[in-house]
């Protein structure tokens, strides 16, 4: 009781010298007249450092998110209380707004999930995995490709990932936690380095010259964080080791605690059918998977809707995907989803008609906390964007001196972390950030393409680390973790991976040639981690994290 007391004192204390420390800086902003909505500055920036660092210290992640949101609309209304009262509920209401087709794709996630869980088609698949994954790096190989394989978008291979492998590596013990990570890190890097993804769509949009597509294509080699990313991964499942908080938490799901003492309630953990089989989990994914292709290119106007100014181009597929709007498409294929699985399984009877209608309710439940994070976390962002922050940072970057030109995609790339992390949005970042780097050299300059990739490259770090981006959201709620868990774990293993890609934007901007790059890149990563495993086996004397042993209770016996 006297630790518990201790803690909460603790806690306590923390929370009123933050409260005196954030008083006093918005009053200073205030005070200073430094706050400008039309030209910008660094208080913009202010709201969402306060939140994301209330969260880490804390591990409160909502109330975080609504002071930061406060703080931004006190900041906008210059210490007003009506005009605090309007930017708050008017940043609140336009998040919904703005958000509402990913509210409803996710809740249509959730009610498949439980659906799904319902029918008996997750223990069949666990089943199933039991005879043909039998190890720990088979459970996370397989969650790793299958992230790979759903390039489409990110929303989509947060939650299908998550909803399918959690059976398999809950098996292996493999905490929720770096379920989560691992999910993170094929979401967004993957969709940022496939041509044919909502992520090339986005970044094509933005690109100046019409030709965003190709511009997109020749930056994938040079961006390097989100192509080492995806080499961190297999390296940490192939060499069977953890470091930083991750270990912990591994160490903790070896022992049977997969959420590090988080109270989290599992959909899996629901009655289920025993007529349930594998395919009763495939044919909805695939089902999803079909419906969101179709979707996608459909809303973008591939079946006849003149996209590009001239009917030619009606059925272009490429240009559609530049055209289409995930918010729209997903919630549109999450529909007939639902409507085709409830048919299928009532069909088979592995449910009745009224268990698909109980799921409803459940799968809507099980997402209430990533809707609310998500909400929160867009209130957040338009509040930033409200105090000009995309005027601020379009400031920094055309009064860099020339004489350093060759350090300057190091330097995009360490903005465009620190703007995405502080926003939590990447398609946010490189919408600021892309015009302005396409003004700041000449499309024949080498370093034209690299500064692209460092935009592309940064947006995908920053967004990868911060508590308030979507993707995080979605990486948490796939992995049921909670997700300051998943935050604060990241973190470590995304600044290792941004140290290294930093290191090489550095050498890009005196040697621009992918060729060359691109293995050098990967060598570096590779000699890394090996480096790292040395280091953590020199500590722990196992890299790997195993489960404590017991002591024998000489009692037992008595």
């Amino acid at each position: 009781m006297l630790d518990v007391t201790k803690k909460s004192k603790g806690k306590i204390i923390t929370l009123i010298v933050a409260a005196v420390v954030i008083l006093t800086l918005l009053i200073v902003a205030v005070a200073t007249g430094t706050v400008d909505k039309t030209n910008g500055s660094f208080w913009a920036l202010l709201p969402p450092i306060i939140a994301i660092g209330l969260a880490l210290i804390t591990k409160e992640v909502y109330s975080s998110l609504f002071i930061g949101i406060i703080s931004g609309a006190i900041l906008a209304s210059g210490f007003d209380f009506l005009g605090t009262m309007d930017n708050t509920v008017n940043s609140l209401t336009g998040a919904v707004a703005g958000t509402a087709g990913i509210f409803v794709f996710l809740v249509e996630l959730g009610i498949l999930v439980a659906l799904v869980n319902k029918a008996g088609g997750s223990r069949a698949f666990g089943d199933w995995a039991k005879t043909h994954v039998k190890t720990k790096i088979g459970a996370a190989l397989c969650t790793f490709v299958l992230g790979v394989l759903i390039f489409i978008d990110d929303y989509f291979n947060c939650l299908t990932v998550g909803s399918v492998m959690r059976p398999v590596t809950d098996k292996h013990k493999i905490s929720r936690s770096k379920l989560a990570f691992i999910i993170d890190a094929t979401a967004a890097p993957i969709c940022m380095i496939a041509p044919i993804s909502s992520w090339a769509a986005a970044v094509s949009k933005y690109a100046a010259d019409g030709n965003g597509l190709n511009l997109f294509v020749m930056a994938i080699p040079f961006n390097f964080y989100s192509i080492l990313t995806l080499v961190f991964v297999v390296c940490l499942i192939l060499m069977k080791f953890d470091f930083g908080p991750m270990r912990k938490h591994e160490e903790n799901a070896m022992n049977g605690d997969l959420f590090s003492g988080a109270q989290i309630t599992a959909n899996d953990a629901m009655d289920c059918s025993e007529r349930g089989r594998v395919f009763d989990l495939i044919i909805p994914i695939v089902v999803l998977l079909i419906c969101s292709l179709f979707a996608l290119v459909y809303v973008g106007g591939f079946f006849g809707t003149d996209i590009w100014g001239g009917t030619d181009n009606a059925w272009n597929f490429i240009g559609a995907f530049g055209n289409t709007n995930a918010t729209v498409a997903l919630p549109w294929a999450g529909l007939i989803t639902l409507v085709v699985t409830i048919i299928y399984m009532v069909i088979r009877k592995t449910v009745n008609f009224k268990e698909c209608m109980d799921a409803i309710p459940k799968g809507f439940i099980a997402m209430v906390p990533a809707i609310l994070i998500l909400t929160f976390a867009t209130a957040l962002k338009d509040i930033t964007s409200v105090l000009g922050a995309d005027i601020f940072v379009e400031g920094l970057m055309k009064n860099f001196p020339d004489t350093l030109a060759k350090f300057l995609p190091a330097v995009i790339f360490l903005v465009a972390c620190v703007l995405a992390f502080a926003t939590g949005t990447s398609w946010g970042t490189f919408g600021i950030l892309i015009p302005i780097v396409q003004a700041m050299f000449a499309p024949t300059d080498p370093l034209f393409v690299v500064g692209i990739s460092a935009c592309l490259a940064g947006a995908v770090c920053g967004d990868h680390c911060s508590p308030i981006s979507d993707t995080t959201i979605m990486s948490s709620a796939g992995a049921e973790c909670e997700h300051i868990n998943h935050v604060s774990t990241q973190i470590p293993y995304s600044v290792y991976i941004a140290a290294v890609s930093f290191v090489c934007f550095i050498v890009a901007g005196f040697v621009p040639y992918w060729y060359v790059m691109l293995p050098i890149s990967i060598a570096v990563m590779i000699g890394c981690m090996i480096v790292t495993k040395i280091i953590v086996n020199k500590k722990y004397g196992n890299a790997e994290p195993v489960a404590i042993q017991s002591e024998p209770d000489a009692t037992r016996d008595l």
